[in-house]
Order: structure tokens, then C-alpha cells, then sequence
């Protein structure tokens, strides 16, 4: 059974909210300088954040009526709208479409958070797992900004309490091999979680017994679960890395390792 919406959709909150208070006050010089993700401006990144609002309302829509959901046919006419937008228009507009959708996922009643359900992906989702969806991409995207204004921004604690235990799902999906055979022991605090990553043909990051023994001769890498998050998400270079512990791998092998989106 699908846990609760109710903290994802919290978090999703709290990320709007935070993200808006950054944003309304930036210059048009503000908006222009790059983000994070180096490829955007911050106007880019919260553009994006709009256009995946309206793309998420729609999957909402199909989810409660029972329809197949919205392929690239009908995403593209939302990407080319968002483009076509000027700097203070993307941001301004990304905020109003974030609160819209923001609002959907808060109005479903509890029969239609039971009801909603989706196949993406390879994966069915139901309102919790759509929740999910969002809060990754939002809490990353909003740090993608709120970092270029402030060097020592983090992801919002409440996000990263919850993406911490889905890691494992995205470490599968956006790893990247690189052949090399690894046997890493992660401990993370605040909150404290462990996890065992293992590389070679493939990447894997598996949920482990906070209490199992360590294997004899295992790498081990400690660090505070915030960046952890990050460095999965591929968000973590040299500038932005906190004080961590390793023996037997060096950060730098693991970053090529997440390339992140």
C-alpha cells in the first residue's frame, strides 16, 4: 500500500513558499545570471518549473479520470509557450503556475487521493507516488536557483528527509557505470540513514541495517544526508561539499557517477 500524500505534498509547500520568497524580489539582472544547473539562467530554471506544473496538472487530470497519460505531443506546445516567455515573465508565471498546481494536489478529498492512478514510466503511480515526482524535481530546481543567490543554500530539510529513502529508486534509473567495481558503505546524518552502493556494470544504492556489521575491507563514505541527496541528484561539486568522512573512495570517483537531469 502507498504511504500518505499528506508530508509530500507538505514539502511541496514548503518549497513553493520558499522558493517564492527568493524570487519575487529579483532584478531582471538577477533572473539573467546562471543557476546552478550551468546550461540555465535562473529564469530558465524556474521556466521549467512552470512548464512541469502545467505538465503535472495534466497528469493529475488523467490520473482521476482514469485516461492514458500525456506523451510529448502534448508537452510540447507547453515547452515552446514557457520559451517564448521574457525573463520576468518566466519567473512571475512559473510561480502562478506552481501555486495552481500546488493548490490541485492540496484540494484532492481522500477518495480522490485513493482514486488517482497512473502508469509512467514502467511504474504505477498513485497521488503519493505523483507527490514524489514533483518534490525531486522542485526541491532540486529550487536549490538550482536559491544556491546561485545564496553559495551556502541547502535543500529544504523537510525534502530531504523524505528523498532520502527513494535514493535508491533514482540511483537505478540515472546511474551511470563506469565499470569500475565499488563496495561502499554510505552512513548519513540528520537523518541518519545507511546504504550500500555498488558500481561495476551497474549502479546500485540498496537501504541497509543501521545495526548489520560492516563487511571486512568495505569502503566507507559518511557524510549529512543533504548532500548525499545532492550527490545522487548530481548536485554536489568541489564548492558545494560539506566535511565528509571516507576510507578506501574519494568523492571525486562517485560524482561522474550521478550525472543528475
Amino acid at each position: 500500500m502507498e504511504s500518505s500524500p499528506g508530508p509530500w505534498i507538505s514539502a511541496l509547500r514548503n518549497s513553493h513558499d520558499r522558493l517564492r520568497a527568493a524570487v519575487e524580489p529579483l532584478t531582471r539582472e538577477q533572473l539573467g545570471q546562471r543557476s546552478y544547473a550551468s546550461e540555465w539562467s535562473v529564469a530558465q530554471v524556474l521556466s521549467h518549473l512552470g512548464s512541469q506544473a502545467e505538465i503535472f496538472s495534466l497528469f493529475i487530470d488523467a490520473g482521476l479520470t482514469g485516461q492514458e497519460p500525456p506523451g510529448r505531443e502534448a508537452f510540447e506546445p507547453i515547452w515552446d509557450s514557457w520559451n517564448g516567455k521574457d525573463p520576468q515573465a518566466q519567473a512571475s508565471d512559473a510561480l502562478r503556475a506552481d501555486q495552481a498546481t500546488l493548490e490541485r494536489f492540496e484540494s484532492l478529498d481522500a477518495d480522490q487521493r485513493a482514486r488517482l492512478r497512473l502508469k509512467m514510466f514502467g511504474m504505477e503511480l498513485g497521488t503519493t507516488g505523483l507527490a514524489r515526482m514533483r518534490l525531486g524535481e522542485h526541491a532540486i530546481h529550487a536549490w538550482d536557483v536559491l544556491v546561485a543567490l545564496d553559495p551556502s543554500a541547502t535543500v529544504a530539510p523537510d525534502a530531504v528527509a523524505l528523498l532520502i529513502d527513494t535514493l535508491d529508486q533514482l540511483a537505478a534509473r540515472s546511474g551511470k557505470a563506469d565499470g569500475q567495481q565499488r563496495k561502499v558503505r554510505v552512513s548519513t546524518t540528520g537523518p541518519e540513514r545507511q546504504f550500500t552502493l555498488e558500481t561495476g556494470e551497474a549502479v546500485t544504492l540498496t537501504p541497509s541495517d543501521d545495526e548489520a556489521t560492516p563487511e571486512l575491507g568495505l569502503s566507507e563514505l559518511r557524510l549529512p544526508a543533504e548532500a548525499f541527496v545532492r550527490l545522487v541528484y548530481g548536485r554536489m561539486d568541489e564548492a558545494h561539499t560539506p566535511a565528509a568522512e571516507s576510507a578506501g573512495v574519494e568523492l571525486d570517483e562517485l560524482r561522474p557517477l550521478f550525472p543528475g537531469f
